[in-house]
């Protein structure tokens, strides 16, 4: 058994709190933090999904919002009560023990930073004084982490999807773990701040380093199934971990889905091949319209023959543009679609 940090009058925090969001998660962040008090207790860590080249201004943001001073993070930073962490485009944030760590790892559900690898690690230094927060935001990012906080003894804490721009990271994190605490965005801080003035668990129930939890970069071939699939990023074998009720998918090199996000990720790397084809048929396609041409009146079997050639390219072109020109539905009105 590990112990975390201890709760300590020398600036350090006596909880940290892991926040994660996507679409919509901004308003939401806003209005949670305008409501925290200057004098909170605890450490904030945020993670928003950003395009790796976007430079983030959620920092900025976040301090305008609220009270608390935030910051985007930093190789090493040491959390200090009362501060707002921000996790930087293109780098995981990681909580490690008192102070954080940047981490430019595998991407999880196909972005970097995620919020599940933010969780894992948050459980993993500090166990029941750790508490994850589940904000707006598509698919199930977020849902596998909040099950590793609260086997680890943590506190989950869930925007009502009710209350969410983007219902569905809220609704599968209510899924996946019970006794989750439920309000709208802003009566989440009221709940945070009644749980980090409680009395703070002496020891840290540390969580395993399983499938790579910890540091989220597994290398060789993960501990589980061979799912038979491939890894939408890097196209190596994929192998399924499982987590409970949780399916996850894991490459060799660690890139890891959720199943919604395989599923989505999936969809996009077919869409992507089927350019490529697309692409590869159209310019056979005017290859042998031209080889033709040039034989044409000398070598009049051999123009028909490339011509012939062509147009079969061009009927398999036209195909598949047909097929990339039917709208695919996002994944919210697939789960919404009535079955048969």
């Amino acid at each position: 058994m590990s112990q975390g940090p201890d709760p300590a009058a020398d600036g350090r925090p006596t909880r940290v709190i892991a926040i994660g969001a996507s679409a919509g998660g901004i308003d939401a962040l806003q209005r949670l933090v305008a409501a925290l008090p200057a004098d909170l207790p605890a450490a904030v860590c945020v993670v928003l999904h950003i395009p790796a080249t976007s430079k983030s201004l959620l920092a900025q943001i976040l301090s305008r919002a609220g009270p608390l001073p935030a910051h985007q993070a930093e190789q090493g930073t040491p959390l200090a009560p009362g501060h707002v962490y921000v996790a930087p485009a293109d780098n995981h944030m990681l909580v490690r023990g008192d102070r954080l760590e940047l981490d430019h790892g595998p991407k999880e559900n196909g972005v970097r930073p995620a919020v599940d690898p933010l969780f894992r690690s948050l459980a993993a230094s500090w166990g029941p004084r750790g508490i994850a927060v589940v904000l707006s935001g598509a698919l199930d990012d977020g849902a596998s982490g909040v099950v590793t906080v609260a086997d680890s003894g943590g506190t989950v804490v869930v925007q009502d999807p009710a209350d969410a721009l983007v219902p569905s990271m809220p609704e599968n994190a209510l899924d996946a773990t019970r006794d989750a605490l439920v309000a709208p965005a802003h009566e989440l801080a009221e709940v945070l701040v009644r749980l980090v003035s409680q009395p703070a668990p002496e020891e840290a129930v540390i969580m395993s380093d399983v499938h790579g939890f910890e540091t989220d970069l597994t290398r060789g071939r993960p501990d589980g199934a061979a799912s038979g699939f491939t890894c939408p990023e890097c196209s190596g074998a994929l192998w399924e971990l499982r987590e409970g009720e949780l399916v996850r998918y894991q490459c060799r090199v660690g890139h890891t889905y959720s199943e919604e996000a395989f599923v989505d990720h999936q969809a996009i790397a077919v869409e992507a091949a089927l350019w490529a084809a697309l692409e590869v048929l159209e310019e056979r396609g005017e290859l042998l319209h031209r080889l033709a041409d040039r034989m044409s009146g000398r070598q009049a079997r051999s123009a028909d023959h490339f011509r012939a050639g062509a147009h079969q390219a061009l009927e398999r072109a036209e195909l598949i543009r047909s097929a990339l020109s039917v709208r695919r539905a996002p994944a919210d009105e697939v789960e919404e679609a009535p079955a048969g």
